[in-house]
């Protein structure tokens, strides 16, 4: 009697590997949509120059790294694990590139510089027109720098959704611990910063950036022209730059050009604002204990 010839232990290895290949890819092939979807929501709140196919490829390099790395004995839906590994890598991306290019922050620079000048001269924050002529460029060039300043500010304070999971699952190794202290400080003042605005431009910064109306919506709302409220915007603008730059950079805030003049005191009035609006141990509060890193239509933000 002969014995049953049994498979080598290469052929069953063999089939192991195949069967795990095959489940590898059914998983990348059947979540393509997944990384569309999340480099979607991120891709609208940064500057025009970031490239999709970049996060594209780093959220594609990720899902494919989940698939071989799942563990379904775990009790974790593939979806939700996979989520956070794309979300994770799409944010390393972004970090690694620097994705406030240096040009960027020169237009932010010389427009500040110019509203700074105008307002001195002028007694007001100056109009978009106002400050393309000083710097001798087109309005919509001092338009569109100025659309990518507010996607880096919306992006600092809103976070990416989920951002309390994502920073729990892969920590930035690259963060020192003062660096991490640091963060939270910034992200901190910005939120002291836009709750002491007065209530009309805080109504607008929320409303515009946090709640992502249209400015048509708020410019009904508030009973006036889309012009006024785009004047509104920038004016909180400076003001946010100027609390956060007093409160975190000293040596870099803007000098009384009038002492006891209207726009200075109010100025001062606002600094002192953001100053007093929160203590050090909120500001330094962990974001993962904030709830949600994006703020959620309808609240108000606080320090």
């Amino acid at each position: 009697m002969s014995l049953p010839e049994l498979p080598s232990p290469l052929g069953v290895a063999g089939s192991v590997v195949g069967a795990l290949e095959v489940s590898v890819e059914g998983l990348v092939h059947s979540h393509l949509p997944l990384v569309g979807y999340l480099v979607n929501e991120l891709i609208v709140r940064l500057p025009g120059h970031v490239r999709r196919d970049d996060l594209s490829s780093a959220g594609m390099a990720a899902l494919a790294s989940a698939a071989v790395s799942f563990e379904p004995e775990r009790g974790v839906p593939f979806a939700r694990y996979a989520t956070v590994r794309i979300r994770g890598a799409l944010l390393d991306d972004l970090r690694s590139n620097d994705w406030v290019s240096r040009s960027v922050r020169a237009r932010a620079r010389a427009r500040d510089g110019a509203v700074e000048q105008l307002s001195a001269v002028l007694g007001r924050v100056p109009t978009s027109a106002e400050i393309a002529a000083h710097l001798g460029v087109e309005v919509s060039e001092v338009d569109a720098g100025e659309s990518d300043v507010h996607r880096a500010v919306v992006l600092s304070l809103q976070g990416f959704q989920d951002s309390d999971v994502i920073e729990a699952a892969l920590p930035n190794t690259g963060e020192t611990p003062e660096e991490v202290l640091l963060r939270r400080e910034r992200v901190g003042y910005l939120r002291a910063a836009i709750a002491a605005l007065p209530e009309r431009l805080r109504l607008v910064v929320e409303k515009y950036f946090l709640d992502g109306q249209p400015m048509a919506d708020i410019a009904a709302e508030l009973g006036v022209g889309e012009s006024r409220v785009s004047q509104l915007r920038a004016e909180a603008l400076v003001l946010l730059r100027e609390g956060m730059t007093a409160s975190l950079d000293t040596d870099r805030a803007t000098p009384v050009e009038r002492p006891g003049g209207v726009v200075d005191r109010r100025r001062a009035a606002y600094v002192a604002a953001v100053a007093a609006h929160s203590d050090f141990r909120s500001r330094l509060t962990p974001l993962a204990e904030e709830g949600n890193g994006a703020r959620q239509p309808g609240t108000r933000v606080t320090a």
